[in-house]
C-alpha cells in the first residue's frame, strides 16, 4: 500500500467513532476522518461475532486487498476505519468490493476520475 499504514491504537478508532463521519451497507460500515497529514491511515474491525478466527481473517484480507487495488483512487490525508457487519461472512470478494467503494464514495474520500467529472 503506497501512501497507506496501518492504524492499531485504541484511542484513534474511539475518535473516529466518536468525531468521524459514517456510511453503511448490508455488510460494511465506513468511519472517515481527515487527519491533516500526506499518509492514509487504514483500520480494519472484524468483530468476534462473525465467526471464528479463519473466517474473520479471510474478511480482513478481502477488505485490504479491495482497498489496495483502489487506494491510488482515494485522496491521502484521511484516517478510515471498516467495521465488517454479519452479512460479511457470507458475501463474496465482488460484494465486498463494490460496497466498500460505494461507502468511500458517498463519504467524499474517493476521487473522481476524469471520465467521470
Amino acid at each position: 500500500m503506497k501512501h497507506t499504514v496501518s492504524m492499531k491504537e485504541n484511542y484513534l478508532f474511539r475518535r473516529l467513532y466518536a468525531k468521524g463521519k459514517s456510511a453503511a451497507a448490508a455488510s460494511l460500515a465506513v468511519y472517515v476522518r481527515p487527519n491533516h497529514s500526506q499518509r492514509t491511515r487504514l483500520g480494519i474491525t472484524v468483530s468476534a461475532k462473525i465467526g471464528k478466527a479463519v473466517r474473520r481473517n479471510k474478511i480482513r484480507r478481502r477488505i485490504r486487498e479491495a482497498y489496495r487495488i483502489h487506494e491510488y483512487q482515494l485522496s491521502p490525508g484521511w484516517d478510515i476505519v471498516v467495521v465488517a457487519r454479519t452479512r460479511a461472512a457470507y458475501a463474496s470478494y465482488a460484494e465486498l468490493e463494490r460496497s466498500l467503494l460505494s461507502l468511500l464514495d458517498k463519504l467524499g474520500v474517493r476521487q473522481k476520475r476524469e471520465a467521470e467529472k
